[in-house]
């Protein structure tokens, strides 16, 4: 079978946000965070669609979609690690359905969104990687950084 890779269009809405629920569910996320979070993330996911910011990629096999990436173009001040620009990238939604996992089809959409990035003058770029996606991201140059999260407004404990 042939795997084919080509970009993400406003009609993949519901593809996208199907394939961000499977990723967060695969992680473990509690499946009341992810009704919760649904239809917030759909909105955002049509909008972004619509006006362009979100970018990506699909990986079809005879038409079907087996998997998906997506990018997006961050603002952000000139920093050490990129200290001429004012942007970095991100990349998000990395998925795979399951019966087509290890068959180098994530590094595949790995490669087609860092292409994009550098094209729009990106030369830097994160990422959140979950337990799963650790491995591939390091096999491919991705390094740890110190970052660190919290909820705000939640009290510190």
């Amino acid at each position: 079978m042939t795997v084919t890779i080509r970009p993400v269009v406003k009609s993949d809405c519901d593809l996208v946000c199907r394939h961000r629920e499977e990723m967060f569910r695969t992680s473990g996320h509690l499946e009341e965070v992810l009704a919760e979070m649904a239809g917030p993330y759909r909105a955002w996911q049509r909008a972004s669609l619509e006006d362009g910011s979100y970018f990506g990629f699909i990986a079809e096999s005879d038409g079907t979609a087996i998997g998906g990436i997506g990018g997006m173009t961050l603002d952000w001040p000139p920093h050490p690690l990129h200290p001429q620009s004012s942007k970095r990238g991100y990349i998000l939604n990395l998925f795979v359905e399951p019966g087509w996992r290890g068959q180098g089809i994530a590094s595949d959409l790995m490669r087609a969104v860092e292409t994009e990035l550098r094209s729009r003058g990106l030369s830097y770029a994160i990422l959140h990687a979950t337990d799963q996606g650790r491995l591939l991201y390091e096999k491919s140059g991705w390094k740890q950084t110190s970052e660190m999260a919290r909820q705000i407004g939640s009290s510190p404990g």
